[in-house]
């Protein structure tokens, strides 16, 4: 039951309603005055819910609530007084008071008002990220809550000691300090800046020289030189690396500590073991996919203030007149459309108006939550988008990186020739996501009756005809979208959405206080994967990764589809913890020349590898599109967060599995065997 504190200077009354609520199951601790009730808040961090008389000794409830407010926010705080006002309950509500209750009040009554304010709470926790934890056994201790699992972080702790104490690998040590001949049968082919080493140079001397973690030395004759690192010392940053890795994902995928935490702690390893340099770490934090990301995020922001949100939807979303035709009709209608059009930008677009549809939905069916309803929405068109991006070159990054590798090792196919082997699989995907959302998540859907598209006109209909701002944000998302199509590889990402965000700021439809209300932890979680993707890839321990992998391949594995499946199974599972060019860049360089050397088609390899980096399900720091779900996914009015990581974990799992099933059976021993090479 909840922890309720009476504050009241009535010692008779409040030994009476305490007694009561005790017999009631209440856990209640009750105070005489108001200075001892903010006391006691400070230090007892159990307390739920504060019923506060008005008339106390010393400080007013007025000025206990205000006070109350700036170091508990969570805590719903109940005014229960004898001495009530209109002026007096105005401004209680203006201090975030609960409920406003006249003494003397029914028991039954006042019981009622706990429960909601005890719920209440518990999602202001939510909200404002406070653990919340019950004082009781170890391991009660140890599972902790959301944000708060010391059980997790010690295991984090643990795992990260031992990948950091142990020693090197044998392979590692021989990767970092092989010399590059520029033949076919490197061993370092794959490491991402083999292309930029020189002959007779080593993975350890260029990360030393790259990174500037070359140290002076003193030689026998006094002369000074600057000294690589060695073979030992490059492994060790490696193994820091890999190790930073785990455990970050596993904090991720568990909740142990808040997501912008983690992100922290990432750059706190990279600092303290000396991966990187500390502006080059500030530099892996700053790429142009995160300048992207919060461009995107903030981009939202104007679309919906402006409504024209609902406008798109309109377009997007005519045929979902029912749940059943959101998952079969929309769907793949979005996936292929991701193939063309930045993925990122569509979600972005989108997700306000689920979020628009999901609270108009539970509230015309007069409940407060369906966790499955907004499952179903956020993750469905999510990972739909994700597997968009084998249908064109245009799809991603990742497509252009294969590109590049095919036309190193001879023959790149054309545009055409790409939409031809990837678009068919875009749909179909799409087609079997769909099921098992229909199928695994429909069943636990309160809102059984959902009229999507009726909602969204509705929604449309309130806000009237098109505004002076609708147009201005309408002008300038065809801009951005323009640029990011026509000069995406001179602006970049990031270029064309910050560009945006000043006219709209220059046309008074977005604000500042706008742009610094966006998600910024979710903006710190992917510039943290971006970090741990760049030193991935400079120490070499995505080299590493790759070629381990390589060497566990049965032989049966090493040509024809089954070297593309065991492609594409390697680089679904290691996109979902780097970025997906990252990914394509390490695995790439080592299978394509071995499709080559057995004989098999190069591209049947290159294209397998490049469309199973578009699997990033399971973790919100694979791909953008999760990072930008997970930021928008919250109740438009309360500010919930409405999907977790755990959600992302475990569907996308299931997910993960159904697109290797379609791209294995439907691709690459389905239409590919029928089509050629």
């Amino acid at each position: 039951m909840a922890r309720v504190l009476l504050v009241d200077d009535e010692d008779r009354f409040r030994s009476s309603l305490a007694q009561r609520l005790r017999l009631r199951g209440y856990d209640t601790v009750d105070v005489g005055s108001g200075d001892e009730g903010l006391r006691r808040a400070r230090t007892d961090a159990e307390i739920d819910v504060i019923v506060l008389d008005r008339k106390l000794p010393g400080m007013s409830g007025e000025e206990v609530l205000r006070e109350l407010k700036q170091y508990r926010p969570e805590v719903q705080v109940i005014i229960l007084t004898g001495h009530a006002s209109m002026e007096s309950a105005t401004q209680a509500g203006r201090l975030d008071a609960y409920s406003y209750l006249e003494k003397p009040c029914e028991l039954e009554q006042l019981i009622g008002v706990i429960e909601g304010a005890r719920q209440e709470t518990v999602q202001a926790k939510r909200r404002y990220e406070i653990p919340h934890v019950r004082q009781g056994s170890l391991w009660a201790w140890l599972k902790g809550s959301h944000n708060s699992r010391p059980g997790i972080m010690l295991l984090g702790l643990a795992l990260f000691s031992a990948i950091v104490l142990l020693p090197s690998s044998d392979r590692l040590l021989e990767l970092v300090s092989v010399p590059k001949t520029g033949q076919l049968t490197d061993a370092i082919l794959g490491y991402s800046a083999y292309a930029k080493m020189k002959p007779g140079e080593t993975i350890a001397t260029y990360y030393s020289h790259k990174c500037d973690l070359d140290r002076p030395t003193t030689a026998a004759d006094g002369s000074e030189s600057l000294r690589s690192l060695d073979a030992a010392e490059a492994g060790f940053r490696a193994r820091v690396v890999l190790a930073t890795l785990v455990v970050s994902a596993l904090f991720w995928a568990t909740g142990a500590m808040p997501v912008g935490v983690t992100a922290l702690f990432v750059g706190l390893v990279m600092y303290l073991f000396g991966v990187l340099k500390p502006d080059d770490i500030a530099q892996a934090y700053a790429k142009d996919a995160v300048i992207f990301i919060f461009g995107v995020l903030a981009l939202s922001k104007a679309i919906s203030k402006t409504g024209f949100d609902r406008r798109i939807g309109l377009l997007l979303m005519a045929p979902a007149t029912n749940l059943t035709g959101f998952l079969f009709v929309f769907l793949p209608l979005l996936a292929v459309a991701c193939s063309f059009v930045s993925e990122h930008a569509l979600i972005a677009f989108m997700m306000p108006l689920f979020m628009v549809v999901y609270s108009t939905s539970i509230r015309s069916a007069g409940i407060r939550r369906d966790p499955a309803l907004v499952v179903l929405f956020v993750l469905s068109a999510c990972f739909v988008a994700n597997c968009g991006g084998p249908g064109s070159p245009a799809a991603g990054g990742r497509n252009a990186v294969m590109m590049g590798i095919l036309t190193e090792y001879g023959d790149a196919p054309t545009f055409g020739q790409w939409v031809k082997y990837g678009l068919p699989f875009v749909p179909v995907a799409a087609l079997c996501i769909a099921a098992y959302f229909f199928v695994a998540v429909r069943p636990k859907v309160l809102v059984k009756s959902i009229n999507v598209s009726s909602l969204v006109r509705q929604a449309s209909k309130k806000i009237g005809p098109m505004t002076p701002h609708e147009y201005v944000t309408a002008a300038t998302l065809v801009l951005v979208i323009t640029l990011w199509i026509t000069a995406g590889d001179a602006l970049g990402m990031g270029g064309p959405v910050l560009l945006g965000l000043i006219i709209l700021n220059v046309c008074r439809v977005v604000q500042w206080r706008d742009l610094a209300s966006i998600q910024w932890e979710v903006v710190a979680l992917y510039a943290s994967a971006c970090a741990i993707g760049k030193g991935l890839a400079m120490t070499g321990a995505a080299l590493y990764m790759a070629d381990t992998f390589v060497a566990w391949l049965p032989d049966f594995m090493r040509s024809g589809e089954g070297l593309a499946i065991a492609s594409s199974l390697f680089t679904g599972i290691v996109t979902n913890f780097m970025s997906d060019g990252a990914t394509v860049a390490a695995i790439g360089p080592i299978t394509v020349p071995m499709a080559t050397i057995s004989g098999t088609h190069p591209w049947m390899v290159g294209l397998a590898t490049a469309f199973a980096s578009s699997f990033a399900h399971m973790l919100i720091i694979g791909t953008p599109n999760n990072a930008i779900a997970y930021a928008m996914a919250k109740d438009p009015i309360t500010g919930e967060q409405l999907v977790s990581l755990g959600d992302f974990f475990k569907h996308g799992a299931a997910v993960l599995v159904i697109s290797f099933a379609v791209l294995w059976g439907w691709t690459f021993f389905g239409y590919w065997r029928w089509i050629g090479f």
